[in-house]
């Protein structure tokens, strides 16, 4: 069965692009538009077995977003990649201290972005 990636990125044109990269590997996908708007989706039965999140984005932004994830049951330890044009190391650490499992700097190739997929998330 197809493993479920949610891209979360207040970017219409990054969500299509990503969202279709993946469809064609293969993977089911969703998205929003926000982690606020990803939250509630999440809260309303959506599984993602991996979470690919922007960092600056309305309403709720990926590190308030990934927080709030962690805090969910069931969601302690699903790998969420964070995608983002922030390449500062202070970002990058406290994103990794808001769970986040590995960091991407935009634009990221489709290969990439998959082989960094199967090293995170197991039987991708």
């Amino acid at each position: 069965m197809a493993k479920t990636i949610m891209v979360v990125d207040d970017s219409a044109t990054m969500r299509m692009s990503l969202k279709s990269g993946l469809e064609l590997s293969g993977f089911k996908v969703e998205c929003a538009g926000d982690g606020l708007l990803a939250l509630n989706q999440i809260k309303s039965g959506v599984k993602p077995d991996l979470i690919i999140a922007d960092i600056n984005m309305p309403n709720m932004g990926g590190l308030e977003f990934m927080k709030a994830l962690r805090a969910l049951p069931g969601f302690r330890f699903t790998p969420i990649l964070a995608l983002t044009t922030e390449s500062k190391q202070e970002k990058k650490d406290e994103a990794k201290k808001y769970g986040a499992t590995g960091w991407l700097v935009k634009p990221v190739t489709g290969p990439d972005l998959v082989k960094v997929i199967k090293q995170v998330l197991p039987g991708a």
